[in-house]
């Protein structure tokens, strides 16, 4: 793949929705880290929206913050991380065992909106450049029609270390 989004993917519009038991399939996290529920308008190497439901049942909220219940800024970052490990593994096809998407960092980092309880996050996630296992995506992660944060990030493909 070159350093920029790869055209031969991106031709071909594959809109998708993902449900919870793909998912779970496709990356590690489990309760109380898994912090995306469905995810719709896949597009293989190209994007994807992520879904959060956010409940007052959220083991975070009992100390973030008592009275005042916020989603702490970099679980959403966490949570457009996911999203976008779920695009690059469904596009990759890579299921979880034997393999591990990493996050590798992340850049501009902008928190505008609180997510509170009753919220539905819709995380936007695009892919900005792509080289074999490394992608580096956009995501904005919103509430209705408010950005609640958004952030540069990039993630790889590598072999599960055995213990």
């Amino acid at each position: 793949m070159s350093q920029s989004k790869v055209e031969e993917p991106l031709a071909k519009e594959v809109l998708a929705n993902i449900d919870i038991a793909e998912i779970l399939n496709r990356i590690p996290h489990r309760y109380p880290f898994l912090l995306v529920d469905r995810a719709e308008d896949y597009r293989p190497h190209q994007s994807i929206v992520g879904i959060k439901c956010v409940t007052i049942n959220e083991p975070f909220f009992q100390g973030h913050f008592p009275g005042n219940p916020v989603m702490p800024g970099v679980l959403i970052i966490e949570a457009l991380a996911q999203t976008g490990a779920v695009l690059m593994s469904k596009s990759l096809e890579v299921e979880t065992e034997g393999k591990t998407i990493f996050f590798m960092s992340v850049d501009n980092a902008r928190f505008r909106t609180p997510v509170r309880p009753g919220d539905v996050i819709r995380m936007e996630v695009e892919v900005t450049r792509a080289r074999s296992s490394i992608f580096k995506f956009k995501g904005v992660a919103k509430v209705g029609d408010k950005v609640a944060a958004e952030a540069e990030f990039a993630a790889m493909v590598v072999e599960t270390p055995k213990l």
